[in-house]
């Protein structure tokens, strides 16, 4: 499947998240948001992942967006995933264009997760804080659009059947939560016959 420059792309899911009905989650759990970031770099529009260090105490060494918990004074979900993304990569929050919002997600650690799609401006270099990041990982989304770096396996938990999702990329493995807020925004972007 052809991936459009950042610029056509952009508008392309401005537009499409626009146009649909974003479906919210009931308040309860502890709000939080991520970034799906994008960019554009040698030509080629990337998606940006963080590896989390080993010594969180949730989500530890697995790979994530950008993000965290919503604060008091966020005025949004998107501004709770900018702010996570300049502290935990360095990207000024001023450098990000908000495209729009996924559904929200629960996670397994009680958390309502709102997705904020964006595109990173520029080609500035990232500074990783190392409390929280181990790494940065950086995948071209053509690669994630290919069927073959993408499986579902079914998992109980809590006495529940649930489809997880994998994305592999290299050596990493892109899962959970993470790979579930992917694979909506790959099938609602591109959508396949």
């Amino acid at each position: 499947m052809d991936v459009p420059g950042i610029t056509e792309l952009a508008g392309r899911i401005r537009t499409t998240l626009a146009g649909r009905t974003r479906v919210p989650m009931a308040p309860g759990p502890i709000p939080a948001a991520v970034l799906l970031p994008l960019f554009e770099r040698d030509g080629e529009v990337r998606v940006l992942f963080t590896k989390r260090t080993e010594h969180l105490n949730h989500h530890r060494g697995e790979i994530s967006f950008p993000g965290g918990v919503s604060h008091p004074d966020d005025a949004s979900p998107c501004e709770t995933a900018l702010r996570e993304t300049w502290e935990e990569i360095g990207i000024p929050p001023g450098e990000v264009d908000i495209l729009g919002e996924l559904d929200d997600f629960y996670s397994v650690h009680d958390y309502l997760v709102t997705p904020c799609v964006g595109v990173i401006r520029g080609d500035r270099p990232l500074v990783v804080n190392p409390d929280e990041i181990e790494r940065i990982i950086v995948v071209p989304l053509k690669h994630l659009l290919r069927p073959e770096v993408f499986r579902t396996e079914d998992w109980t938990w809590r006495g529940r059947t649930h489809p997880v999702h994998f994305y592999r990329y290299m050596d990493d493995e892109i899962w959970g939560l993470t790979a579930a807020i992917l694979s909506q925004f790959l099938n609602t972007i591109f959508p396949r016959p």
